[in-house]
């Protein structure tokens, strides 16, 4: 599944091309090429939305223990991505019913120092929810989505020192239901 960047509809949002996941609040994806930061900072708001954010994690030049990181790579189970996506945003709309929009893209291949590797953004009426749920959408992405990063730094190169396994994403009604 490929988020196509270079073909447009006329809200900004690349046309489908029946990989990725496009609804009308909702905008899902993986690429392979630079993601459309801008793009999704201006589709995101709403007329009804007061509270915008949009949450770009860069690639730094350092890990715990490297100070010298020269580039990530990513690798993901591609055919896994959109649907847990997919099921990570329906869970956030079940958690903060009022959000607006939902967007979240992740990057593969090799990424340079600097380059944007996921944005994680979200829209709602008011700020405490725009917030949560941009903070919780990021922070489920990376637990339950199969994206795996490899650093390359002076020394060598290693499969992410933080490498954890991926679960699936808490449903907030079974969770009440089961309290």
């Amino acid at each position: 599944m490929r988020l196509m960047v270079n073909e447009t509809c006329p809200d900004g949002r690349p046309d489908e091309d029946g990989d990725e996941h496009v609804g009308d609040d909702t905008w899902l994806g993986l690429t392979d090429g630079p993601l459309p930061v801008d793009e999704v900072a201006c589709w995101i708001g709403r007329p009804g939305c007061g509270a915008v954010v949009v949450f770009r994690g860069d690639v730094r030049d350092h890990a715990e223990g490297r100070p010298d990181v020269t580039a990530l790579e990513y690798e993901a189970y591609e055919t896994q991505v959109v649907s847990r996506l997919e099921r990570l945003a329906a869970e956030a709309r079940n958690r903060w019913p009022d959000l607006g929009r939902v967007a979240m893209i992740h990057r593969t291949g090799s990424l340079a120092i600097g380059e944007a590797a996921v944005v994680v953004a979200v829209s709602s009426p008011h700020r405490d929810t725009a917030f949560d749920a941009g903070r919780w959408c990021i922070d489920t992405l990376k637990a339950t989505v199969p994206i795996w990063k490899r650093e390359v730094w002076a020394g060598g190169e290693h499969w992410g020192v933080d490498a954890q396994h991926v679960i699936d994403v808490t449903d907030s009604a079974s969770m009440e239901a089961g309290a």
